[in-house]
């Protein structure tokens, strides 16, 4: 597996736990992503900006993803699948190191089969699919 990935991996279950408590703050959620500062070595800050960019434009994020959910809303969505929703339109519309849309919805993909239901990754699929119109 490679660190990226990974460090997409350790994001995911940080942005879940934010999402199960829902009233930390951004240094609590970036507390427990540190526990995976070691395991991740040099992809640590890429694991840091998915939590933190994706956690400070999270009504900007929430947004967009509803607009493209066809008979869906955020709250609505398992909490697993919003938070990999919400990570991967985090990279596609506001990172500055703009990854290539593609990878990033590869990612996503591979993220719902191995943490989410089977269904789960077709719902991401075309709902980034959608959403890449929206990347500038």
């Amino acid at each position: 597996m490679s660190n990226r990935r990974m460090a997409r991996e350790s994001a995911l279950q940080s942005l879940y736990y934010a999402d199960s408590l829902k009233d930390m703050d951004i240094d609590d959620v970036l507390d427990y992503a540190q526990d995976y500062r070691k395991e991740l070595a040099d992809c640590y800050p890429f694991c840091e900006d998915l939590v933190k960019g994706t956690l400070e434009n999270l009504p900007q994020i929430d947004k967009l993803v509803s607009a493209y959910a066809e008979n869906w809303t955020v709250a609505r969505m398992s909490a697993v699948d919003r938070s990999i929703l919400r990570m991967a339109t985090y990279e596609m519309i506001f990172s500055p190191e703009k990854t290539p849309v593609p990878a990033i919805i590869d990612e996503a993909i591979e993220l719902a089969k191995k943490y989410s239901t089977e269904n789960s990754s077709k719902f991401i699929n075309g709902l980034l699919d959608q959403l890449k119109k929206e990347r500038k």
